[in-house]
């Protein structure tokens, strides 16, 4: 009981405190004139990565490397099929933006590399400098194409984001920015300690816990995110949120962690987690390209992911030998 307490209040104060800094580091992003395009496909998906970071971090320096993989990957795969799945139910999402666009293809490429790393059963250090290295050449790409300011539709939803809230001063902002980072990095401890002492409990693997549990409570911030941005009629917000942040996880998250002690990642991870992954990531490529017009997800289309995270979670606890 003591350890599920610790994950519920871990998982709402990880929630709380993600938001209060991404509140924070937009609004300070604004007080420098960072480019509206720059705010939604960096400061945003970096925020909304950071319980994934620092959980997986965290895992990682305390002999839970499976912990960190699971959550990383399982946080993936609840984004798509999940998060977008919900999202898109409560509101059809059409894809305009020519930038996410182009970023479908960079993340369907990324599961790939990572399918290769754990295809020999560990991603040693050199493989996560490796994916470090990839998430920088990524980056630099993506702040040079915002920072040309050229007109795009994420850019005009970030604006449209701003310009209904009240606009934060510069102290406050920095505040929150500092503290949810700060709360941020508490939650995650408190999350990680009562994860593990779950997993002990009912005689499941660590990674198992990453892939359920842990996975959906930290990307329970995407879900907030993307089905306010949907109900706004910010359907790019939405979509930037999950793309954006798939390629943190798969990039930074198991990066980070990666370098911090290498991850031995069982042959399940391959044949069930990564191959879950990269199905879903090639599901949303095709979702995002149409021939004609934006692409779209409908509600058919939200309820066949729905029932593919269904389907998944049911095979993870199935196979895991202790459910």
């Amino acid at each position: 009981m003591m350890a599920l307490g610790a994950v519920l209040i871990g998982l709402v104060l990880l929630v709380w405190s993600a938001d209060r800094f991404v509140t924070g580091a937009a609004a300070t992003a604004w007080h420098f004139n960072v480019p509206p395009l720059l705010i939604g496909m960096v400061i945003i998906g970096f925020g909304t990565s950071a319980p994934e970071m620092v959980v997986s971090a965290i895992a990682s320096s305390q002999g839970n490397p499976g912990l960190a993989l699971g959550n990383a990957y399982g946080s993936n795969i609840t984004n798509i099929a999940l998060i977008l799945g919900i999202t898109a139910l409560l509101a059809p999402l059409a894809v305009h933006s020519q930038i996410l666009r182009k970023e479908l293809p960079i993340l369907l490429a990324v599961t790939a590399l990572a399918a290769w790393q754990v295809a020999d059963g560990v991603v040693t250090r050199s493989d996560a400098l490796a994916l470090l290295g990839v998430f920088a050449v990524i980056m630099v790409w993506t702040i040079r194409q915002g920072m040309r300011g050229e007109p795009d539709a994420l850019s005009g939803d970030v604006s449209a984001e701003r310009d209904s809230s009240a606009h934060m001063p510069l102290k406050p902002a920095l505040f929150w920015l500092l503290f949810g980072l700060v709360l941020l990095v508490g939650a995650s401890r408190l999350l990680v300690w009562g994860a593990v002492l779950i997993a002990e409990g009912l005689g499941v693997s660590d990674l198992v816990i990453g892939l359920t549990v842990v996975a959906i409570g930290t990307s329970l911030p995407e879900l907030a995110s993307s089905v306010i941005a949907a109900r706004k009629g910010e359907n790019d917000i939405a979509l930037g949120n999950v793309i954006g942040s798939n390629l943190f996880n798969t990039l930074a998250v198991v990066g980070i962690a990666g370098v911090i002690a290498p991850i031995t990642a069982p042959p399940e991870v391959l044949s069930r987690d990564v191959l879950s992954m990269a199905a879903l990531a090639a599901l949303l490529c095709v979702m995002g390209y149409r021939r004609r017009g934006p692409g779209r997800i409908n509600r058919w289309e939200a309820a066949f992911l729905l029932l593919c995270f269904a389907g998944y979670t049911s095979w993870v606890l199935l196979t895991s030998g202790g459910l």
